[in-house]
C-alpha cells in the first residue's frame, strides 16, 4: 500500500469534515439590539456531511445566530458566506432559494392542510411560476413530485393525506423538516428539533438526521445534551453572544471553560 493510501485509510472522519470547504460560514458575525450585543463576533463554519451543534444556555445567542445565517435578521457586522459567496446583504427568501433551509423552535406547519399540501407549498417557493399564473399551483408536477419525495425522505409517505393537526408532535417535527427538504436545500438550520419529544420520537429524529447528513450541512441548536454528544461531529458552545469553545464533542466535553459555563461543573 502506498503512503497516501495508508494515510487515507487511517484518517479520522471528523478531521475530514473539519478540513472540508464549508457550505455555510459566519465570519466575525455580530448583531446588536440597541445597547445589547446579542451575537459578538462569532465565526463558525458548517460543512457538507457534518452535524454541527450550537449549544449554550438560554439567552446565549444561538437562535439569533440562526436568524442571522438564514437572513431573517440583518447583521450589524461581519459576513455570511454561502458556498464561498458573500450573501450578507441577501434577503431570507433569496438565501432560501440559494440552498438554506430553516426550522424553528415552534413548529410552523399549516395545521389544516395535509402533509402533501404542506410539502407542496414549500416546494412551490422553489419553482415559482409568475409566467404561468393561469394554471393552478397544485397542478405543478415538479412541486408535487418534490413534495412526495420530501415526505418519503422523513418517513411520512403513509400519511400524505392526513392533516398536520392530526399528527403527533414528533411527526409534525418530521413534517417541518420535510418542508425544508422540499425546497432543495444544501444547508439545514434546525432550531431545537427535539424539543418536547419522548424517547421513541427522539430516536426516530436522530435516525433521520443521520440519513440526511451525507448530502447536507446540518446546523443543530439543541438542549438535549445526550442527543448532541451522540450525533454531532462538531460542537460550538456560546455564552453571552460569544463563542466559548468549538471542536469535536470529546474536546468540548473536556474543556474547562465549557464545564464551568455550561455543563455546570465547578472549577
Amino acid at each position: 500500500m502506498n503512503p497516501g493510501a495508508a494515510a487515507a485509510a487511517t484518517a479520522d472522519p471528523a478531521d475530514t469534515v473539519a478540513n472540508a470547504r464549508p457550505l455555510l460560514a459566519a465570519q466575525t458575525l455580530t448583531c446588536r439590539f440597541g445597547g445589547v450585543l446579542a451575537v459578538d463576533a462569532v465565526s463558525v463554519a458548517f460543512a457538507r456531511g457534518s452535524v454541527h451543534a450550537v449549544i449554550g444556555t438560554n439567552g446565549a445567542g444561538k437562535s439569533t445566530l440562526m436568524n442571522l445565517l438564514s437572513g431573517e435578521l440583518r447583521a450589524t457586522g461581519g459576513r455570511v458566506l454561502l458556498k464561498g459567496e458573500d450573501v450578507t446583504a441577501w434577503s431570507q427568501p433569496r438565501r432560501a432559494r440559494a440552498g438554506i433551509g430553516r426550522s424553528y423552535q415552534r413548529t410552523t406547519v399549516f395545521p389544516l392542510f395535509s402533509v402533501l399540501e404542506n410539502c407542496r407549498l414549500a416546494a412551490q417557493a422553489r419553482w415559482q411560476r409568475a409566467h404561468d399564473w393561469w394554471t393552478a399551483a397544485a397542478r405543478c408536477e415538479r412541486s408535487v413530485e418534490a413534495a412526495r419525495a420530501a415526505a418519503a425522505s422523513v418517513g411520512l409517505s403513509p400519511l400524505l393525506d392526513r392533516t398536520a393537526a392530526a399528527l403527533s408532535h414528533g411527526q409534525r417535527r418530521q413534517l417541518e423538516i420535510a418542508m425544508c427538504l422540499a425546497a432543495g436545500p444544501e444547508v439545514l438550520l434546525l432550531d431545537e428539533p427535539l424539543a418536547g419529544m419522548g424517547a421513541e420520537e427522539t430516536e426516530r429524529l436522530l435516525a433521520l438526521l443521520e440519513a440526511l447528513r451525507p448530502q447536507h450541512a446540518i446546523a443543530l441548536v439543541e438542549h438535549d445534551m445526550d442527543a448532541v454528544f451522540r450525533i454531532a461531529d462538531r460542537i460550538t458552545v456560546m455564552a453571552n453572544g460569544s463563542v466559548v469553545a468549538s471542536g469535536t464533542p470529546a474536546a468540548v466535553k473536556a474543556d474547562e471553560r465549557v464545564q464551568a459555563v455550561y455543563l455546570g461543573v465547578a472549577e
